[in-house]
C-alpha cells in the first residue's frame, strides 16, 4: 500500500459510515485483551467517540484499570478500514446518554434514564486507516503480481495524528 495524507476528519467519517467498531480494551492483569462489537456516537467537535454500555458488563471495570483503548472499523464493502488508539473513561453523564440514546439502544434499555446505562468516552490520541481500491480491482492486481511475481498496490494508508 502506498502512504498517503488523511486527516482526523477522514477518520471520524468513516466510523460515522461504519458506525459499528470493535472496542479492545485490556482484560486482567497479563489475562490478554478483550475486544467486543459496540455502536460508535462520533463527536468530531468533541474529539471524542462515545459508546453506550451497561454497568453489569466488565468494559467499565477493565477501562478504569487500564484508560489506553484500541478501536477498529471495517467496511469491506468499500475496502476502507481504521484502527483508532485512544484513552478511554467511563462516566454517568445523564445528559449526554439521553442525547445519544437512540432506538437501538431500546433493544437494550427501556430508556435514557436507565440507571445502569454508562457512557465510554474514547478521547482519540492516533489513528491509521486503509483506503482500497476495490474488490474487482484488488482482485485483478492480486492475479498481475502472482502472474508476474510482483506485489499488488492494493490502496494507500494513513497514520493521523487525532489530538
Amino acid at each position: 500500500m502506498s502512504e498517503s495524507h488523511a486527516t482526523p476528519q477522514d477518520v471520524y467519517d468513516l466510523i460515522e459510515t461504519v458506525r459499528i467498531g470493535m472496542l479492545v480494551t485490556a482484560r486482567e492483569e497479563g489475562s490478554g485483551m478483550r475486544a467486543r462489537p459496540m455502536a460508535a456516537h462520533v463527536k468530531a467537535e468533541e474529539g471524542a467517540i462515545y459508546f453506550l454500555t451497561d454497568v453489569e458488563g466488565r468494559k467499565d471495570d477493565e477501562v478504569e484499570k487500564e484508560h489506553h483503548v484500541c478501536l477498529a472499523f471495517s467496511d469491506p464493502k468499500s475496502e476502507r478500514y481504521a484502527s483508532v488508539s485512544g484513552l478511554a473513561a467511563i462516566s454517568n453523564d445523564r445528559a449526554k446518554i439521553r442525547e445519544l440514546f437512540s432506538m437501538a439502544a431500546k433493544a437494550w434499555w427501556d430508556s435514557p434514564e436507565d440507571p445502569s446505562i454508562r457512557l465510554v468516552r474514547v478521547t482519540p490520541r492516533e489513528a491509521e486507516i486503509w483506503k482500497g481500491p476495490g474488490r474487482v480491482v484488488s482482485m485483478i492486481k492480486m492475479a498481475a503480481a502472482a502472474a508476474t511475481g510482483g506485489r499488488p498496490d492494493l490502496g494507500e494508508n494513513a497514520k493521523v495524528k487525532m489530538g
